[in-house]
């Protein structure tokens, strides 16, 4: 069982939650479908809820910001910082957005929510007494956290010049251009970056959850409200499927055991 009890590295992403109009209904259908135990918060914390699983702090449930209730529920991937307030003056000086100054959440940690140049959303978060997820590469944990973006080379330069990542290009270049990333001096990829322009959609991160089986998984998940935008779908990483929550958070559900071909080599 995969999990870690101590900060994650710098860049590497580290936690997930969601944003919604609704906690208790998305309570309701994160815990059955993937087994979650959401914990109550105190006042305190402003209605976010922590998810568990096995005991191990796995994802969150907040409501949307204050005055943005607008906005649409969205499923956010943070990243790892040893320092937020230094990531911070990077995103900016390498033509990044930051929406509020890093701000400390209670004792658990310090964070802010950025764009990069193109528009995609992610999360920083500085470790303090809460490290992050505890839980993952299994059965209804996060695995995988990916960017699906227009400006694919934009992308590249301006995360390597906030967290230093590597590339490998994994994709064939004209139908499928895709390349996962490591930390600096690291061989490990701890995330993908995908080439979306010919989509048409606003960039964003996408998080992939762990299953046992996708197309229970999916099928299930229609039962509780949600629409499957792809899949099932079979590939070298695994058979999988992307869906919108009952209200509209994207997020995708991969088995890995499930694999089907060749992983491509890179080029």
């Amino acid at each position: 069982m995969p999990t870690r009890d101590e900060a994650w590295p710098q860049g590497t992403p580290c936690w997930i939650d969601c944003q919604v109009d609704d906690t208790t209904a998305a309570r309701d259908f994160y815990s059955t479908l993937f087994g979650w135990e959401v914990q109550d918060s105190p006042a305190e914390a402003g209605g976010y809820l922590m998810a568990t699983l096995d005991g191990r702090p796995a994802a969150g449930i907040g409501p949307k910001p204050q005055g943005m209730e607008a906005m649409p529920s969205v499923w956010t991937t943070y990243f790892a910082a040893q320092r937020a307030d230094e990531i911070a003056e990077r995103v900016s000086s390498s033509g990044g957005q930051v929406f509020m100054p890093p701000f400390d959440v209670l004792d658990v940690g310090r964070m802010f929510i950025a764009a990069d140049p193109a528009g995609g959303v992610f999360g920083v978060r500085e470790a303090k007494a809460h490290n992050g997820s505890g839980i993952f590469n299994q059965n209804g944990a996060y695995c995988w956290n990916e960017l699906h973006t227009p400006a694919y080379d934009q992308a590249h330069e301006f995360y390597n010049k906030v967290f230093g990542w590597q590339y490998n290009e994994i994709g064939d270049g004209e139908t499928f251009t895709y390349s996962t990333f490591a930390l600096p001096g690291e061989s490990r990829e701890v995330g993908g970056m995908m080439d979306a322009s010919a989509l048409s959609t606003p960039p964003y991160w996408l998080t992939w959850i762990q299953v046992d089986d996708a197309d229970g998984s999916l099928a299930r998940a229609t039962e509780l409200g949600a629409s499957v935008i792809m899949g099932p779908d079979d590939s070298p990483f695994g058979r999988m499927g992307i869906l919108a929550a009952p209200q509209g958070e994207v997020f995708g559900v991969i088995d890995p055991a499930k694999a089907v071909g060749e992983v491509p080599t890179g080029s």
